[in-house]
């Protein structure tokens, strides 16, 4: 090959060599741009994904802040102002006179300023120059004059309607406020129409309810009960959240909603209702500035269709009815919502709200009749004490014909027990009912709910009733239990007979003291469990959790409370320990009487109550007759105090028993720490 040929290749070479750097070149660069891009992508999808995520994060913060204000509602609802009268009134205030540019006087001009210059050639030019001055000034100043009188003019007249308007709006403020003075003095003389006004005002100006919830009750009021009756609408089964939580799906690219289980909805939903019952009531009270009511009564309804007919209805998915000393004790804050609204106030709450299944309505706004002649002043409401027994039955057969029943007395020899004879004509759950009446001031016996329920069986009626002045304990309630027979107690019967337009109270209040009631009634409790661990059994009388004190604690070395109410005896065969309860008798603060057993650490101090089993509690009377058994939790490993349950005092004076169950691992000591007393 020549060198020229050899000399073109290289040439041709180098520049196949420099296209391919190109090339080479142009393709990194592509690739970087690529690299670059897809970069980019990543971190717009990563930011993407960071902000669904952060979504999905703030929705399911808003989910648990709803929830958290539904769970808090009462206790939100409770530290609300209070509502006052003193609110309605306005200031007799006015706002000061301002007169504006009118307020300041014209400026009258200053003479110094208009002397004339010292200049001029001449004597004649000189005074031809103050005359000039003169004139100006007198010129300004007459104008100034005038400005100043036509000032003072306007001013006044400004003055005169600034007077007349603020002598006006006093003249309205003080109309106002005369008008709130006087509906507040109906609502202390008890008018219906103004106190139903007054409270209706204080529960619409409340602030304790969140956005969204009903607030428009209807009230009545019952001037001889002293007592509130409202419905109130409750927000519906949709207040509760579907979704529990949200959560972003990268792979999909979209939120997803972690469904709320129904169980959880319904039970929050109940709890909502109950604290909405309770915040009514707690409401109402607060208001009563006037000391115009001893109860109220408050069904909570929804507007929805009924079910069962598939018309637009209210449908009452709870009920209760407070009287102002018992509510007024309630520690609303430490309470359990159902639990204080079911149990401590005996109301009524549906089992399943989320269905529309209703529960039976208390009084209702129509059933409260204070028309002419309807009621009788409260002075001459009737003493059922002291009414005389025939009238008494004929004002019991005259309440069940109120509600709807046949009633007729019975003749006063050979009516085998039967006081009062009633047919129910409904349908179903109607027939014949047999009525005892008892115008007791004691606590009926149980004797007499057991002779009731063989007249019942003998006379094969459907139901039988027994109606008292007093009050049934806790063996009467246990043996009445599942069988045909419903017990009104004193309270509940004055309570029937204003609801339906009839008279009646008992004696000065609707209710006895319990220090009044005689010793004498009691009943035994007697404990009995399997195994042989060695129990103290012991008695706590309480106001809520807490013991009233440390002599309020019934165990082996304080066998007895000072006033012989609770008292530690020898156990009858086969049980195991027994207390002696008199409940009639127990301190008019206390409203339970809770019973607890712990390991004797002496007789073993390794054991548990882990051989604590099949445990049950019977109830006997003074002569030691079986009127009832009431079954209590067994014990767990490594607990060594138990709570075996505790007997309730109603708003009606009666007790009820409420299982217990709650262990403690660190034995009596901590049990009693838990409930207010300190062991050292």
């Amino acid at each position: 090959m020549s060198r020229r040929s050899s000399g073109l290749a290289g040439v041709w070479a180098e520049a196949q060599r420099q296209q391919q750097r190109l090339r080479e070149d142009e393709a990194r660069r592509e690739r970087e741009r690529e690299r670059l891009a897809r970069a980019r992508e990543r971190e717009l999808a990563q930011s993407q994904r960071e902000f669904r995520q952060a979504e999905a994060r703030r929705r399911t913060e808003e989910l648990e802040a709803r929830v958290a204000a539904l769970r808090g509602l009462l206790a939100a609802g409770c530290g609300a102002p209070v509502f006052r009268v003193a609110r309605l009134m306005r200031a007799e205030e006015v706002e000061p006179f301002d007169p504006g540019p009118l307020g300041w006087p014209v400026r009258m001009p200053d003479p110094e300023r208009y002397r004339a210059a010292r200049g001029g050639w001449t004597a004649a030019q000189r005074a031809q120059a103050e005359a000039d001055a003169r004139t100006r000034f007198e010129h300004d100043w007459f104008a100034a004059q005038a400005a100043e009188s036509r000032r003072q003019l306007q001013l006044a007249v400004r003055q005169r309607e600034y007077e007349q308007r603020m002598a006006v709006r006093l003249a309205e403020v003080r109309r106002h406020n005369a008008g709130v003075a006087e509906a507040a003095e109906s609502v202390r003389r008890g008018e219906p129409e103004a106190v139903v006004a007054y409270f209706g005002a204080a529960l619409r100006a409340s602030t304790a309810w969140p956005g969204g919830f009903p607030c428009v009750p209807r009230a009545a009021y019952d001037p001889v009960a002293r007592q509130l009756v409202l419905d109130w609408e409750l927000p519906g089964f949709a207040v509760v959240p579907e979704a529990k939580s949200v959560r972003y799906m990268p792979t999909l690219d979209q939120e997803k909603e972690t469904p709320r289980p129904v169980g959880q909805r319904r039970t929050l939903y109940r709890e909502v209702l109950a604290q909405c019952l309770l915040l009514v009531v707690q409401q109402v009270f607060a208001a009563d500035e006037f000391g115009a009511l001893d109860s109220v009564a408050v069904n909570g309804v929804v507007d929805d269709h009924d079910p069962a007919t598939g018309r637009q209805a209210l449908i009452c998915l709870a009920t209760v009815m407070a009287p102002k000393d018992t509510f007024t004790a309630l520690h609303l804050a430490q309470a359990d919502p159902v639990s204080c609204l079911t149990e401590a106030l005996r109301g009524l709450l549906s089992a399943r709200p989320d269905q529309l299944v209703a529960v039976r309505a208390g009084r209702r706004p129509e059933d409260v009749r204070v028309g002419p002649g309807e009621h009788a002043p409260t002075g001459e409401e009737p003493d059922l004490y002291e009414m005389d027994p025939i009238a008494f039955e004929s004002l019991v057969a005259e309440l069940f014909r109120a509600m709807g029943m046949e009633a007729v007395t019975t003749e006063r020899s050979g009516d085998g027990g039967v006081d009062v004879h009633a047919v129910d004509p409904a349908p179903i759950r109607g027939g014949q009912i047999v009525v005892q009446v008892k115008r007791y001031r004691n606590t009926v016996p149980p004797t007499a709910v057991r002779d009731l329920y063989g007249t019942v069986q003998d006379t094969g009626a459907n139901k039988g009733v027994l109606v008292t002045t007093s009050g049934f304990g806790p063996g009467s309630r246990t043996f009445a239990r599942g069988k045909p027979l419903e017990l009104i107690s004193g309270p509940e019967l004055v309570d029937l007979l204003h609801r339906h337009g009839l008279h009646g109270r008992l004696g000065e209040r609707a209710g006895r003291p319990a220090a009044d009631a005689p010793l004498g009634d009691y009943n035994v409790l007697g404990m009995s469990w399997s195994g042989e661990v060695a129990l103290d059994v012991c008695a706590l009388v309480c106001r809520g959790g807490r013991v009233l004190g440390d002599d309020h604690f019934v165990f082996f070395n304080n066998p007895a409370t000072p006033d012989g109410s609770v008292r530690s005896v020898p156990a009858p065969p086969p049980d195991k320990a027994a207390v002696r309860v008199s409940f009639d008798a127990l301190p008019a603060e206390a409203d339970r009487l809770v019973l607890v057993a712990a390991v004797d650490p002496e007789a073993d101090p390794h054991a548990d109550l882990s051989g604590f089993t099949a445990p049950f509690i019977r109830l006997l009377d003074p002569a030691l007759a079986e009127l009832g058994r009431l079954e209590v939790s067994e014990g767990r490993p490594g607990e060594t105090a138990l709570v075996l349950g505790s007997f309730r005092r109603r708003p009606t004076g009666d007790w009820d028993f409420v299982l217990g169950g709650r262990g403690y691992p660190g034995g009596l000591a901590e049990l009693l720490a838990d409930h207010g007393i300190a062991v050292e």
